[in-house]
């Protein structure tokens, strides 16, 4: 027991000693230093203002992406609607449940046009994403009635008008969207659709 104690004293005092002799040669070296670059003193800086930077707000990228892709996912230039419009001298369309007196007053121009959303010239795909950010847009601020302005075709190859056939389809998949007829001939006639958006619930 004795012989364990004296062996862990002498363990203790090497390290001490150790210890002493490591804290010499940090003094040594920083005397070193001291007498190779000689006196110091601190620099003189001149006032400063700390300015508050303000972080921009952070933007959801991925929340876009993400939108944009299920946009893509969920609008088909597949989608047979010539069964759901009504086929008269004005296109239109009604939501199921949704009454004949609804187009005729869209048609008429009994519902303010809100805002509206210009997709001529713009490619397919840049035409499909901006009309679904346009409706959620439109969802957001509250809009019964909006305007979608597709043209009327002049400048495709053929002059067929393939936005137009298209932008039909597209509001035709999307649930916000109650009805739709052409336009008047004073608000874009054959180039747009005045369109009525779901209530706020």
């Amino acid at each position: 027991m004795r012989q364990a104690l004296a062996e862990k004293q002498a363990r203790e005092e090497a390290e001490r000693q150790r210890a002493a002799a490591a804290a010499k040669v940090r003094l040594a070296e920083q005397k070193l230093f001291e007498r190779a670059i000689g006196a110091v003193q601190p620099l003189n800086h001149a006032p400063r203002v700390e300015l508050q930077v303000t972080r921009p707000s952070p933007t959801a990228f991925q929340q876009a992406l993400d939108d944009q892709a299920a946009l893509r996912e969920s609008l088909s230039d597949e989608f047979d609607v010539s069964t759901l419009l009504d086929v008269d001298d004005q296109m239109s369309f009604r939501r199921p449940g949704i009454g004949h007196d609804v187009t005729r007053k869209l048609r008429r121009g009994d519902w303010t046009i809100q805002g509206q959303v210009d997709l001529h010239g713009l490619r397919s795909d840049e035409a499909r994403d901006a009309l679904g950010q346009f409706i959620r847009d439109a969802m957001r601020m509250g809009w019964r009635c909006v305007r979608v302005v597709h043209g009327k075709g002049l400048g495709s190859p053929g002059k067929t008008p393939v936005l137009k056939s298209k932008t039909q389809k597209w509001l035709v998949q999307k649930n916000e969207v109650m009805a739709f007829v052409q336009a008047k001939p004073a608000e874009g006639g054959a180039g747009a659709l005045v369109v009525l958006l779901k209530g706020q619930a």
